[in-house]
Protein backbone atom coordinates (compact mmCIF):
# COMPACT_ATOMS: atom_id res chain seq x y z
CA UNK A 1 0.00 0.00 0.00
CA UNK A 2 1.84 3.03 -1.27
CA UNK A 3 1.63 6.50 0.19
CA UNK A 4 -0.25 9.18 -1.69
CA UNK A 5 -0.06 12.95 -1.13
CA UNK A 6 -2.91 12.96 1.40
CA UNK A 7 -1.36 10.14 3.40
CA UNK A 8 2.04 11.85 3.40
CA UNK A 9 0.50 15.10 4.64
CA UNK A 10 -1.44 13.35 7.41
CA UNK A 11 1.58 11.35 8.58
CA UNK A 12 3.83 14.43 8.50
CA UNK A 13 1.33 16.40 10.59
CA UNK A 14 0.83 13.71 13.21
CA UNK A 15 4.60 13.10 13.42
CA UNK A 16 5.23 16.81 13.93
CA UNK A 17 2.68 16.86 16.74
CA UNK A 18 4.39 13.84 18.29
CA UNK A 19 7.85 15.41 18.13
CA UNK A 20 6.55 18.54 19.85
CA UNK A 21 4.74 16.46 22.48
CA UNK A 22 7.92 14.57 23.36
CA UNK A 23 10.42 17.40 23.09
CA UNK A 24 8.77 20.52 24.47
CA UNK A 25 9.85 19.93 28.12
CA UNK A 26 13.49 20.23 27.06
CA UNK A 27 12.79 23.76 25.83
CA UNK A 28 10.45 24.85 28.65
CA UNK A 29 11.61 27.28 31.29
CA UNK A 30 11.86 26.45 34.97
CA UNK A 31 8.57 28.19 35.80
CA UNK A 32 6.39 26.20 33.40
CA UNK A 33 5.32 23.64 36.00
CA UNK A 34 3.73 21.42 33.37
CA UNK A 35 3.90 17.63 33.17
CA UNK A 36 2.97 14.97 30.68
CA UNK A 37 0.40 13.66 33.14
CA UNK A 38 -1.52 16.84 32.37
CA UNK A 39 -0.99 17.10 28.63
CA UNK A 40 -1.39 13.38 27.83
CA UNK A 41 -5.22 13.56 27.66
CA UNK A 42 -4.95 16.42 25.17
CA UNK A 43 -2.43 14.47 23.09
CA UNK A 44 -4.70 11.42 23.16
CA UNK A 45 -7.68 13.54 22.09
CA UNK A 46 -5.62 14.87 19.16
CA UNK A 47 -4.15 11.47 18.28
CA UNK A 48 -7.40 9.61 17.67
CA UNK A 49 -8.80 11.95 14.98
CA UNK A 50 -5.35 12.13 13.40
CA UNK A 51 -5.22 8.33 13.18
CA UNK A 52 -8.65 8.44 11.55
CA UNK A 53 -7.33 11.10 9.17
CA UNK A 54 -4.46 8.79 8.14
CA UNK A 55 -6.94 5.98 7.45
CA UNK A 56 -9.24 8.27 5.45
CA UNK A 57 -6.30 9.69 3.50
CA UNK A 58 -5.04 6.20 2.72
CA UNK A 59 -8.49 5.17 1.53
CA UNK A 60 -8.64 8.25 -0.71
CA UNK A 61 -5.14 7.64 -2.12
CA UNK A 62 -5.07 3.85 -2.53
CA UNK A 63 -8.64 2.61 -2.27
CA UNK A 64 -8.15 0.88 1.09
CA UNK A 65 -11.21 -1.31 1.54
CA UNK A 66 -12.99 -3.45 4.11
CA UNK A 67 -10.52 -6.31 3.58
CA UNK A 68 -7.61 -4.09 4.58
CA UNK A 69 -9.50 -2.83 7.63
CA UNK A 70 -10.18 -6.45 8.62
CA UNK A 71 -6.46 -7.27 8.29
CA UNK A 72 -5.66 -4.21 10.41
CA UNK A 73 -7.94 -5.53 13.14
CA UNK A 74 -6.46 -9.04 13.01
CA UNK A 75 -2.85 -7.84 13.15
CA UNK A 76 -3.60 -5.30 15.89
CA UNK A 77 -5.26 -8.03 17.96
CA UNK A 78 -2.30 -10.36 17.38
CA UNK A 79 0.16 -7.65 18.41
CA UNK A 80 -1.86 -6.82 21.53
CA UNK A 81 -1.98 -10.50 22.47
CA UNK A 82 1.79 -10.88 22.04
CA UNK A 83 2.72 -7.99 24.29
CA UNK A 84 1.69 -9.60 27.63
CA UNK A 85 3.93 -12.60 26.84
CA UNK A 86 6.95 -10.67 28.02
CA UNK A 87 5.94 -7.13 28.96
CA UNK A 88 7.75 -6.04 32.07
CA UNK A 89 10.19 -8.98 32.00
CA UNK A 90 13.64 -7.65 31.15
CA UNK A 91 12.30 -5.91 28.05
CA UNK A 92 11.23 -9.13 26.29
CA UNK A 93 8.56 -7.83 23.92
CA UNK A 94 7.84 -10.05 20.88
CA UNK A 95 5.27 -7.51 19.72
CA UNK A 96 8.03 -5.51 18.01
CA UNK A 97 8.82 -8.37 15.67
CA UNK A 98 5.28 -8.49 14.29
CA UNK A 99 4.94 -4.71 14.00
CA UNK A 100 8.18 -4.41 12.02
CA UNK A 101 7.30 -7.21 9.58
CA UNK A 102 3.73 -5.96 9.12
CA UNK A 103 4.93 -2.45 8.38
CA UNK A 104 7.41 -3.83 5.86
CA UNK A 105 4.76 -5.74 3.91
CA UNK A 106 1.80 -3.37 4.19
CA UNK A 107 3.51 0.01 3.94
CA UNK A 108 4.18 3.04 6.14
CA UNK A 109 0.64 4.44 6.32
CA UNK A 110 -0.92 1.13 7.24
CA UNK A 111 2.03 0.44 9.55
CA UNK A 112 1.62 3.66 11.50
CA UNK A 113 -2.06 3.02 12.14
CA UNK A 114 -1.37 -0.62 12.99
CA UNK A 115 1.35 0.19 15.52
CA UNK A 116 -0.77 2.81 17.25
CA UNK A 117 -3.93 0.69 17.36
CA UNK A 118 -2.04 -2.40 18.54
CA UNK A 119 -0.45 -0.45 21.39
CA UNK A 120 -3.83 1.01 22.36
CA UNK A 121 -5.40 -2.46 22.38
CA UNK A 122 -2.53 -3.93 24.40
CA UNK A 123 -2.87 -1.16 26.99
CA UNK A 124 -6.53 -2.06 27.44
CA UNK A 125 -5.67 -5.76 27.59
CA UNK A 126 -2.88 -5.43 30.17
CA UNK A 127 -4.36 -2.58 32.21
CA UNK A 128 -1.53 -0.30 31.14
CA UNK A 129 -3.69 2.76 30.59
CA UNK A 130 -2.04 5.91 31.86
CA UNK A 131 -0.50 9.21 30.78
CA UNK A 132 2.19 7.27 28.93
CA UNK A 133 -0.26 5.48 26.61
CA UNK A 134 -0.63 8.11 23.85
CA UNK A 135 3.15 8.44 23.75
CA UNK A 136 3.50 4.67 23.39
CA UNK A 137 0.96 4.73 20.56
CA UNK A 138 2.92 7.40 18.70
CA UNK A 139 6.27 5.70 19.18
CA UNK A 140 5.07 2.26 18.12
CA UNK A 141 3.41 3.86 15.11
CA UNK A 142 6.76 5.34 14.13
CA UNK A 143 8.46 1.95 14.55
CA UNK A 144 6.03 0.21 12.19
CA UNK A 145 5.96 3.14 9.76
CA UNK A 146 9.75 3.15 9.53
CA UNK A 147 9.73 -0.51 8.51
CA UNK A 148 7.44 0.42 5.62
CA UNK A 149 9.92 3.08 4.49
CA UNK A 150 12.88 0.70 4.24
CA UNK A 151 14.35 0.41 0.73
CA UNK A 152 13.65 -2.36 -1.77
CA UNK A 153 10.11 -3.45 -0.84
CA UNK A 154 9.56 -4.94 -4.31
CA UNK A 155 13.07 -6.27 -4.99
CA UNK A 156 14.81 -7.27 -1.78
CA UNK A 157 13.93 -10.81 -0.66
CA UNK A 158 15.40 -13.72 1.24
CA UNK A 159 18.28 -13.45 3.67
CA UNK A 160 19.15 -9.94 2.61
CA UNK A 161 15.70 -8.67 3.51
CA UNK A 162 15.74 -10.51 6.84
CA UNK A 163 19.12 -8.99 7.64
CA UNK A 164 17.83 -5.48 6.90
CA UNK A 165 14.73 -6.08 9.02
CA UNK A 166 16.76 -7.56 11.87
CA UNK A 167 19.07 -4.54 11.96
CA UNK A 168 16.14 -2.14 11.73
CA UNK A 169 14.26 -4.05 14.44
CA UNK A 170 17.23 -3.89 16.80
CA UNK A 171 17.80 -0.17 16.22
CA UNK A 172 14.11 0.72 16.48
CA UNK A 173 13.72 -1.34 19.68
CA UNK A 174 16.49 0.67 21.34
CA UNK A 175 15.23 3.98 19.96
CA UNK A 176 11.74 3.18 21.24
CA UNK A 177 13.10 3.07 24.78
CA UNK A 178 15.14 6.24 24.31
CA UNK A 179 12.17 8.18 22.96
CA UNK A 180 9.77 6.88 25.61
CA UNK A 181 12.16 8.01 28.34
CA UNK A 182 11.43 11.59 27.30
CA UNK A 183 7.84 11.06 28.44
CA UNK A 184 8.68 10.67 32.11
CA UNK A 185 12.29 11.65 32.73
CA UNK A 186 11.75 15.42 33.14
CA UNK A 187 9.27 14.81 35.98
CA UNK A 188 10.94 12.08 38.03
CA UNK A 189 12.02 13.58 41.33
CA UNK A 190 14.81 12.35 43.57
CA UNK A 191 17.41 11.65 40.89
CA UNK A 192 21.04 12.60 41.31
CA UNK A 193 22.13 15.82 39.67
CA UNK A 194 24.13 13.90 37.08
CA UNK A 195 21.06 12.35 35.44
CA UNK A 196 18.14 14.58 36.45
CA UNK A 197 16.40 17.11 34.24
CA UNK A 198 17.07 20.75 35.14
CA UNK A 199 14.40 23.10 33.73
CA UNK A 200 15.90 26.12 32.06
CA UNK A 201 19.38 24.64 31.63
CA UNK A 202 20.98 24.67 28.15
CA UNK A 203 19.70 21.97 25.84
CA UNK A 204 23.08 20.27 25.41
CA UNK A 205 23.51 19.87 29.18
CA UNK A 206 20.06 18.38 29.62
CA UNK A 207 20.65 16.01 26.70
CA UNK A 208 23.89 14.81 28.31
CA UNK A 209 22.00 14.11 31.55
CA UNK A 210 19.28 12.38 29.56
CA UNK A 211 21.75 10.00 27.90
CA UNK A 212 23.27 9.24 31.30
CA UNK A 213 19.79 8.53 32.63
CA UNK A 214 19.08 6.13 29.75
CA UNK A 215 22.35 4.28 30.30
CA UNK A 216 21.64 3.96 34.02
CA UNK A 217 18.00 2.90 33.82
CA UNK A 218 16.40 1.72 30.57
CA UNK A 219 19.24 0.18 28.59
CA UNK A 220 18.81 -3.10 30.47
CA UNK A 221 15.32 -3.34 28.93
CA UNK A 222 16.11 -1.88 25.53
CA UNK A 223 18.93 -4.27 24.64
CA UNK A 224 16.99 -7.49 25.46
CA UNK A 225 14.06 -6.10 23.44
CA UNK A 226 16.41 -5.58 20.51
CA UNK A 227 17.92 -9.07 20.91
CA UNK A 228 14.50 -10.77 21.00
CA UNK A 229 13.43 -8.85 17.89
CA UNK A 230 16.56 -9.95 16.01
CA UNK A 231 16.16 -13.60 17.03
CA UNK A 232 12.49 -13.76 16.05
CA UNK A 233 13.16 -11.97 12.75
CA UNK A 234 15.96 -14.35 11.79
CA UNK A 235 14.08 -17.51 12.81
CA UNK A 236 10.44 -16.77 11.99
CA UNK A 237 10.70 -13.73 9.74
CA UNK A 238 10.68 -15.57 6.42
CA UNK A 239 7.56 -17.55 7.30
CA UNK A 240 5.69 -14.52 8.59
CA UNK A 241 6.64 -12.39 5.60
CA UNK A 242 5.41 -15.04 3.18
CA UNK A 243 2.14 -15.39 5.08
CA UNK A 244 1.56 -11.64 5.11
CA UNK A 245 2.36 -11.28 1.42
CA UNK A 246 0.14 -14.22 0.53
CA UNK A 247 -2.74 -12.69 2.48
CA UNK A 248 -2.13 -9.34 0.79
CA UNK A 249 -2.17 -10.89 -2.69
CA UNK A 250 -5.34 -12.83 -2.02
CA UNK A 251 -7.04 -9.76 -0.61
CA UNK A 252 -5.93 -7.84 -3.74
CA UNK A 253 -5.69 -4.49 -1.95
CA UNK A 254 -4.13 -2.77 -4.95
CA UNK A 255 -6.55 -4.13 -7.55
CA UNK A 256 -9.31 -1.62 -8.34
CA UNK A 257 -12.83 -2.96 -8.22
CA UNK A 258 -14.54 -3.30 -11.60
CA UNK A 259 -18.09 -4.21 -12.50
CA UNK A 260 -19.25 -5.97 -15.65
CA UNK A 261 -22.63 -4.88 -16.92
CA UNK A 262 -25.29 -7.54 -17.21
CA UNK A 263 -25.94 -8.75 -20.78
CA UNK A 264 -29.16 -7.64 -22.47
CA UNK A 265 -32.12 -9.78 -21.61
CA UNK A 266 -32.60 -10.82 -25.22
CA UNK A 267 -29.06 -12.15 -25.48
CA UNK A 268 -29.31 -13.87 -22.13
CA UNK A 269 -32.55 -15.63 -23.12
CA UNK A 270 -30.92 -17.12 -26.19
Amino acid sequence: MRLGPRSIAALALISAIGVMAFGWPLLADSASGLAHSKDAPWLFAALLPMLLAVVVATIADTGLDAKAIAMLGVLAAAGAAMRPLGAGTAGIEPMFFLMVLSGRVLGPGFGFVLGSVAMFASALLTGGVGPWMPFQMLTMGWVSMGAGLLPGPDRLRGRGELAVLAVYGAVSAVLYGLVMNLQGWPYIAGLTSGVSFVPGDPLDQNLARYLAYCLATSLGWDLPRALVTVILTCTLGGTVLRALRRATRRAAFDVPASFTPDPPREAASR
